[in-house]
């Protein structure tokens, strides 16, 4: 039997030390006997440049002798100052995860080892998961900390331009053209564009609306973030400790404005990107740029990054009869207040997060309202149901916590979150039966994966409840089935029974078009269909085209929570630096 009483800190060392070995002169062969029959190898272009999940013992190590050669890892040793090794259960096994730091010819990484035995009576630690991510290249390390710039080009001077004089001439841009330009100014745009800027490469953002943080601030009055301020920090600047747990929309819209500031972002807000085109043979992009003057400006970046999110256009759906309502029909993008329909009659279409959040708001405005639901739909309560799968950002530093977010291969989150799922389920029992027994129809993820993985498939489906699911249940915002409405008509919806339900308002909330739409829109059917889908897994372990290199050479995509951008932005900065400095290819 195991003796968990040993050292495991020289365990996972001991392992780390045959792993490196084993390395130096890779054979398929060794490498098999470091590694469970089931077991994963995430690389995050440590080793191979790009963002892969592998999957079996053999798999991993044919990749690994086939990269290890050219990357020439090394210097494998536990992390100091990190979390030390230490018994844990993830994704339902009892192992023994370290972190650990190491070196490749060309950058510095850190990673996770899980290990545990190949049965009950083997003594042996075996990977069952091993991460190997890079963090910075050598020679374009961070300017942080006592690397930071020191000011020299404007601090002494008393002649030339000071500080101020330099930001508003790098941010004017009227000599010159960025490396990279960001396209969308929410927490994607600015994540990346921060990355990018400690990497020293000349980035601008560009937002349509007038405001940095209008994308936040011109959401729904009552909107705040359904997840905790724990896991939502930027990087480099986290939020103060004062914060609320749940932030509200206008103080992270604030937030924002002071982020770019104190970081020194190149941003032009009330600017709208209107397309462009790539030049094979100079490595980079025309654009256009429209101004809120109306005036335009061309630009020449050699990167392109899409930041407008997995949320970006408006899905209104297709319904005929729409056409015939008389009063006010507005997608959920575009509602703002429940005061001002006070006493009035709402419907509200779609029973995602916003759907509910609008009909609460309604609702506790003095509306009546009725939510329509098209599709069965995801419910868990806030607390404590749909904070679980962050148990682990409650303890431990972010930075441990980001690399574990990182390191779970998506077979074993998906295993995750079928137990949470399951745990939610007994946790809301209460609520669920309530909403069963009123014709609400739930469900709960593919193969039962819940919530997160709605998201990384579809960006929706689910519901966070912060009371509306009460209110549905006491019969105070009545639900009716969207297959139940035969049509709409200037009074509000007919239905299939021969009942009007009354309306002044219809909020639809519909939801968003995926980001392939807007690719096509943008950049034409040729480079969308090049690219491909963007969002979701398709047939593979990683999110398609997303935080790597795309088939089209310079047009980079991120979005997802603060969370993912946060975790994300630094190794899509790395790849983008690593083209420039001629370390990496274009595609």
């Amino acid at each position: 039997m195991l003796d968990r009483t040993k050292d495991i800190a020289a365990s996972a060392q001991g392992w780390l030390d045959a792993f490196e070995r084993t390395l130096s002169k890779p054979e398929p062969a060794a490498l098999d006997h470091l590694f469970l029959a089931d077991s994963f190898w995430r690389d995050v272009l440590a080793l191979s440049w790009n963002l892969q999940t592998l999957a079996g013992r053999d798999t991993i190590a044919d990749a690994l002798a086939a990269l290890a050669p050219k990357a020439a890892p090394a210097n494998f040793k536990i992390a100091p100052n990190r979390a030390p090794p230490r018994w844990v259960t993830r994704a339902g096994c009892n192992c023994v995860e370290a972190i650990f730091d190491f070196e490749t010819a060309i950058g510095r990484g850190s990673g996770i080892v899980r290990l545990a035995p190949e049965g009950t009576d083997d003594d042996r630690l075996k990977a069952w998961t091993l991460l190997t991510a890079l963090d910075e290249l050598k020679g374009f390390e961070e300017q942080l900390g006592t690397s930071r710039p020191r000011g020299q080009a404007y601090s002494r001077d008393f002649r030339g331009p000071n500080w101020l004089d330099l930001r508003n001439a790098s941010r004017d841009y009227a000599d010159r053209d960025p490396a990279v330009l960001v396209v969308g100014g929410g927490q994607a745009g600015l994540a990346i564009a921060a990355r990018l800027k400690q990497l020293q490469l000349d980035t601008l953002i560009v937002d349509r609306e007038m405001r940095i943080g209008d994308n936040w601030r011109k959401r729904y009055h009552a909107l705040t973030l359904h997840n905790q301020v724990q896991v939502n920090h930027l990087p480099y600047m986290p939020f103060p400790p004062s914060w609320p747990t749940y932030i509200p929309k206008d103080k992270l819209a604030n937030w924002f404005e002071a982020y770019v500031d104190a970081l020194e972002l190149n941003f032009w807000s009330g600017t709208a990107f209107e397309g462009g085109a790539y030049d094979e043979a100079k490595g980079c992009w025309t654009v256009t740029l429209r101004r809120a003057d109306g005036s335009e400006r061309t630009m020449h970046p050699r990167h392109v990054v899409m930041a407008t999110g997995v949320s970006g256009i408006a899905n209104i759906p297709d319904i005929p009869s729409l056409a015939q309502f008389r009063g006010t029909l507005v997608h959920s993008s575009r509602y703002q207040d429940g005061e001002t329909w006070t006493g009035k009659r709402a419907i509200v279409i779609g029973t995602g997060n916003s759907g509910h959040d609008i009909a609460q708001d309604l609702y506790s405005s003095g509306a009546e309202v009725t939510l329509v639901q098209r599709s069965p739909t995801l419910v868990t309560n806030i607390e404590p149901s749909a904070q679980l799968a962050y148990a682990i950002y409650n303890e431990g530093t972010l930075e441990d916590n980001d690399l574990i977010a990182a390191s779970m291969p998506t077979p074993l989150a998906k295993k995750t979150h079928v137990m949470l799922t399951e745990q939610s389920k007994q946790l809301d029992k209460e609520l669920l039966d309530g909403l069963a027994r009123v014709g609400f129809k739930l469900d709960f993820g593919e193969a039962g994966t819940g919530w997160q993985f709605k998201y990384l498939t579809r960006g929706g489906g689910y519901y966070f409840n912060v009371g509306c699911s009460n209110l549905i249940v006491e019969g105070k915002v009545k639900l009716r089935q969207f297959a139940d409405i035969e049509s709409f008509v200037a009074e509000g919806a007919r239905m299939k029974d021969g009942s009007t339900i009354a309306a002044d308002l219809i909020v639809l909330s519909t939801g968003y078009k995926s980001q392939d739409y807007l690719v096509r829109k943008l950049f034409g059917d040729a480079v969308a269909d090049r690219v491909g889908p963007i969002w979701g897994f398709g047939d593979g372990l990683e999110l398609r085209n997303m935080y790597a290199r795309t088939r089209q050479a310079g047009l980079w995509f991120i979005a997802g929570s603060l969370a993912q951008c946060r975790i994300n932005s630094k190794y899509l900065a790395l790849q983008i630096k690593a083209i420039e400095e001629g370390i990496l290819g274009r595609t």
